[in-house]
Parts: structure tokens; C-alpha cells; sequence
């Protein structure tokens, strides 16, 4: 008998966060792993797939982006209690813990399990006692770190045994080693020895726990030891101002650029442009960011706070920095830039590259998922 897969997603086609990019790694895994299972996907903010996008041809979709914001949520709520009742799912799995209190409601009265997957600061101090429920019945929930796993145990009453982490994963193909690239070169007038530090981000309000304000206010004392360090940060949005203004009171506007929003096939450019890409966040549920720059066989700098432990392997492939320590940021960034940080390894590219994709490459994602997979379907 053919099983039956749901999954929850809040979007993928639409927007590109890390949550959209992991439920897409995700689709493509299960589906991978079990070709001949059936399978319907809702979507809460998608209007439609992208052409380069690959499923199964027999995938179902459902949208519910075209509908009003404000009925968006009771409409794609009724669809998955209509659509769960009718076709009785053997699983459900929902990319976003939210998602998970309905599957939870729904599980009393058909007894059909679920999972739920935990990023980040959606998972830490929850308060809403149905999102705790919610998640102390679900049949499996899916950290993307360590950091967010022992989060959720420590903070809620979970079995221990239900935690399972599933890390994130990325398209190792898109990245690669190579030299600065004369462009980007030529289009910020930087010379091919001149440090760069990279920081790919959102520039919105809720997003400054990434730390680039820390490594603005760190550049006064780099620029002391390393007087043509250059700073470039990757990323739209409406914090662009305020950091503009940072700039400005600072009188660093020959040493920082904002990039804005730079195109996906430009990206593996970017990260081959510096010498370091830091990112000493304080609210990341993982940070595939850092992936991507250890992919292209770059030194990277994180925060020892969130998420970044886990993608910078507790270390062994980064820098792990206080993010609230402005000295320890600048030392820490001066010293690998000058070849002097004591972890070898982050001077090793080709190694660097070995090593990540070994750890987070999609093979190991979908070994991981199939291991999980086994219990249920």
C-alpha cells in the first residue's frame, strides 16, 4: 500500500531564507528517499513553483498565497484539516514548529503522527502552552542544530528521545575556490591584496543580531593594525540607513560598502572577493551562510551564542567569538587576517571544502533523514 506524506510549509518558491531553502533540501530528500510514497505539499504564502525546481511529477501542490493576508491563515488552517481528514496521511511533517499545533489537534482525532522542524528563535523561550503541547506530542521533532536541540530540552519538559537533530544542508555545486574576481575588483577599487572581511545578511531591524554593527564598531581598532582592510556587506533591507548613518558618526565610509542585494549566481563571487567572511551572531538558528563561504574554501568567523557552534563545527572549522566583545572580535579578526590564528585548518581551502561538504553536504542530509524516516514510514 502507497504511504502517504504531508508536509507543512510556510513558503519556498517566493521568498529564499533558511527556512525556505531547508523545506526545498527537505521535499527533495524524502522524495529521494522514498520515490513511491504519495505526496502533498501545502504551501501557507506560495502562489505557485518555480521552473527550476525538481519533484516528483506526481507531487500535489497547494497554495494559498493569493488569498487576503488576513484570512491567509483560517483558509490554509481549514485546507489542512479538510485535506488531512479525507486522505488520512501516514505522516505529517511540518517545516515550521508553528504548523505543529494543528497537526497536534488533528492527531487526537485521527491518531496520525507528525513532526515538527525547530530552526531557531522560533524554538527558544516558547510560552504558548498549546506550542509546548504541541511539540511534547509530536512524534519527532527536527532541530537544525545542537544549540536549538538542547535549547528546546532544557527549556521544555520533551522527551529526549523524540529530538532527532537534522542539520542544514546546502548546494555545495554553486561554490567554489577561486581568486577575487577582477569585476568586484574593479567595481569597489580594491587592490588583490587588500583584506576584505564579508558579511552576508538581511539588513532589517530584527536581523542585527547577525553582528554587523559589532564588526562596524570593530573597525576602528582593525584599521589601526590593518590600515586598508575593507568591510562589504551582502544584503538588502530597511536597516540600510541606520547602518549608514553608523558609518557615517564613525567616519568609516572609505573602509565599509554595502553591497545591497547581490544576485544567487554572484554570490560564490562575493565570498572568493574576501579574506574572511564574519558573521558573529547572537540569534542564529544555524546559518547556511557559513556553509557557503567554508564551500569556497574561506576563513569564517562566528558567535558562540547560537547556532553558528554547530556550522563552524564547535570550531574545528572557524573562529567562535563573544559576539557582545567588540576587542575580541577586532584581535580575533586581525589575527586571521594577519595568518597568525592558531586553528591551521581555516588557511587550508581546499580542506575547508573537503570538510564541509563531507558534514553538511545533501548526501549526509538525506543519510541523516532516511535514518529518522525508518521509525515511521
Amino acid at each position: 500500500m502507497t504511504k502517504k506524506i504531508h508536509l507543512w510549509i510556510p513558503n519556498m518558491f517566493q521568498f529564499k531564507g533558511g527556512i525556505q531553502v531547508y523545506s526545498a533540501f527537505f521535499l527533495k530528500a524524502i522524495q529521494q528517499i522514498y520515490p513511491w510514497a504519495s505526496y502533498d505539499v501545502f504551501f501557507l504564502n506560495d502562489i505557485h513553483s518555480t521552473p527550476d525546481f525538481n519533484f516528483l511529477p506526481e507531487t500535489r501542490f497547494y497554495y494559498t498565497g493569493k488569498i487576503p493576508s488576513a484570512l491567509r491563515t483560517i483558509y490554509f488552517s481549514i485546507q489542512l484539516l479538510i485535506y488531512s481528514l479525507i486522505q488520512k496521511p501516514n505522516l505529517i511533517i511540518c517545516t515550521h514548529i508553528n504548523f505543529t499545533v494543528l497537526a497536534y489537534l488533528l492527531k487526537k482525532i485521527t491518531n496520525i503522527p507528525y513532526w515538527g522542524v525547530a530552526h531557531g528563535v522560533d524554538a527558544w523561550n516558547i510560552k504558548k502552552p498549546i506550542l509546548i503541547k504541541a511539540l511534547q506530542d509530536a512524534d519527532k521533532i527536527l532541530p537544525v542544530s545542537d544549540y536549538t536541540a538542547n535549547r528546546l530540552l532544557k527549556e521544555q519538559n520533551l522527551n529526549s528521545n523524540k529530538v532527532v537533530v537534522l542539520p542544514n544542508t546546502f548546494n555545495y555545486e554553486r561554490f567554489s575556490i577561486a581568486f577575487k574576481p577582477q569585476y568586484l575588483l574593479d567595481k569597489y577599487k580594491l587592490t588583490p591584496v587588500q583584506p576584505v572581511i564579508l558579511t552576508v545578511a538581511r539588513l532589517a531591524g530584527e536581523e542585527r543580531y547577525k553582528g554587523y554593527d559589532q564588526i562596524i564598531r570593530a573597525l576602528p581598532q582593525m584599521i589601526k593594525v590593518i590600515p586598508n582592510i575593507h568591510y562589504i556587506i551582502v544584503g538588502k533591507g530597511q536597516d540600510k540607513a541606520r547602518i549608514e548613518k553608523l558609518t557615517s558618526d564613525l567616519k568609516l565610509e572609505n573602509y565599509l560598502t554595502l553591497a545591497g542585494f547581490v544576485p544567487d549566481e554572484q554570490l560564490c563571487d562575493y565570498y572568493n572577493l574576501c579574506d574572511v567572511f564574519a558573521m558573529p551572531s547572537k540569534g542564529e538558528g544555524f546559518g547556511i551562510v557559513y556553509l557557503e563561504a567554508l564551500a569556497c574554501g574561506k576563513p569564517c568567523l562566528g558567535g558562540n551564542q547560537d547556532g553558528a557552534i554547530d556550522a563552524l563545527c564547535q570550531g574545528e572549522l572557524g573562529a567562535l567569538v563573544n559576539p557582545d566583545d567588540i576587542d575580541e572580535i577586532a584581535n580575533t579578526l586581525i589575527s586571521i587576517l594577519q595568518g597568525k590564528y592558531l586553528n591551521s585548518l581555516i588557511y587550508q581551502p581546499e580542506k575547508l571544502r573537503e570538510k564541509v561538504i563531507e558534514i553538511y553536504g545533501f548526501e549526509k542530509f538525506k543519510e541523516t533523514l532516511a535514518s529518522y524516516l525508518e521509525t515511521i514510514v
